[in-house]
């Protein structure tokens, strides 16, 4: 993998984990369409570094959130933030057991299967249209509300439906603060990110090599400046009320993958 390979993908993990418009749906239309040989196959390390790049990202952006929580924590009381932190554990157990017991089926879904993804992208926009339509709110996230907007988390694992869109829209369909919903959001991937991490780590099939260092240094780095401007423009859409613009970009390319499909077929 070269430095420009490198930088395209990283940019375009940064983005695409925040803004709601799928980056395993991307990344699955770009192997139809430019095929396996014409862009390059993400090592397993390098899969784990840009992930990590837009897990400290998430905890950049939110820093007094999280320093605030772990403050909490750390008194050992029963107190808002301990309450806050069980509900992130609530919204983590379906994707989690989705991930434990379905991960082969779940893999059996990706390889370029973009009329799959064409329909998960128009499931997308149908979210984030609705979703910018619900009425302002001030409701709290409850331990309820948790585990719904986890079930979405997991159902985003499909390729094509996006997470941040698939948690927020669900959020905010339920009738919580539109910031609060994007913060909760954000916030409650970073556990699973990092569980998702150290499980790869200590499987032993990560490997390194010395030549990797260079492009592994610069996807992150690229991966963790997107998606600081993501994380942060994404908030700012969310609470404007402005996810159309990307319910229609989901809805017209879903809808070209969909034809694509059909016309290779």
């Amino acid at each position: 993998m070269d430095i420009i390979d490198a930088i395209i993908l990283g940019i375009i993990q940064g983005l695409t984990e925040f803004l709601p418009v799928s980056s395993s749906g991307h990344l699955e239309l770009g192997k139809f369409i430019l095929g396996d040989d014409s862009i390059p196959q993400e090592s397993l390390i390098f899969t784990v570094v840009l992930h990590f790049a837009t897990a400290l990202s998430t905890i950049v952006v939110f820093r007094k959130d999280v320093r605030y929580i772990l403050k909490g924590l750390f008194q050992f009381k029963w107190n808002k933030e301990t309450i806050f932190s069980l509900k992130i554990i609530v919204s983590m157990i379906p994707a989690v057991f989705i991930g434990l017991f379905f991960e082969e089926q779940l893999e059996q879904l990706f390889g370029e299967n973009i009329q799959l993804v064409g329909f998960m992208l128009m499931i997308t926009a149908l979210l984030l249209f609705l979703a910018d339509r619900a009425k302002d709110t001030s409701k709290n996230v409850t331990y309820g509300n948790a585990f719904i907007i986890g079930i979405s988390q997991a159902v985003a694992m499909l390729p094509g439906i996006s997470r941040s869109g698939a948690t927020i829209s669900s959020s905010v369909l339920l009738g919580i603060d539109k910031t609060k919903a994007a913060r909760f959001s954000f916030l409650m991937v970073v556990p699973l990110i990092f569980g998702s991490i150290c499980k790869e780590v200590a499987s032993g099939n990560i490997t390194f090599e010395s030549q990797q260092f260079t492009p592994l240094a610069i996807g992150f780095i690229a991966a963790f400046i997107s998606g600081l401007l993501a994380c942060t423009w994404m908030i700012k859409l969310v609470k404007s009320s402005k996810l159309t613009y990307f319910a229609i970009y989901c809805l017209i390319v879903g809808t070209i993958a969909i034809v694509y499909s059909f016309y290779y077929s």
